[in-house]
């Protein structure tokens, strides 16, 4: 029988060599946790709540994981209906997701904090959201568009009409 180990990683270096690292060992290993940083607030208002055992929070450890990820995901589905919040839990992964790449985190990063398999699944879902790509998709659309020559056709028209309107007035 093999046992296999889980092992806990925290992604803190923005370092090449960390993150391939970590890559490569998420792509090895399977069911590795990826851990990240709370803010402050947040880890004050979980030291006032009573753990359910030692290691965790809103899980006993016992039982199947699925099971009681599947009913704090009905809990969560519930409060939001009562909230008026229309949408599903997932939504949070997605926030999250969406604001780190909002924010300039690179997407591999962001591949990892997800615990996706690879980088290719996130870029699927969130390439839109990445603002250099963005960025580099509007400057790509400036240099097709300043030599379209409808364009230059337009832009030369609005120059004589705003001449001949300057000359008028």
């Amino acid at each position: 029988m093999v046992v296999s180990r889980a092992y806990r990683i925290l992604i803190a270096d923005d370092h090449p060599v960390v993150r391939h690292g970590a890559r490569i060992l998420l792509e090895s290993q399977p069911g590795i946790q990826v851990c990240g940083v709370l803010p402050d607030f947040v880890v004050k208002t979980l030291q006032t709540i009573p753990r359910v055992n030692e290691r965790f929070y809103f899980w006993s450890g016992i039982g199947n994981l699925e099971i009681a990820v599947g009913s704090w995901q009905k809990r969560i589905r519930k409060l939001m209906r009562i909230a008026g919040v229309k949408g599903h839990p997932h939504q949070f992964r997605d926030t999250f997701a969406t604001e780190l790449l909002q924010a300039g985190v690179p997407m591999e990063r962001v591949s990892i904090l997800l615990g996706h398999q690879s980088i290719r699944i996130t870029e699927k879902y969130y390439a839109a959201w990445t603002d250099s790509r963005q960025r580099q998709m509007e400057a790509d659309l400036q240099r097709a568009w300043e030599r379209d020559p409808i364009i230059l056709l337009e832009a030369e028209v609005t120059r004589q009409l705003r001449e001949k309107n300057d000359a008028v007035n």
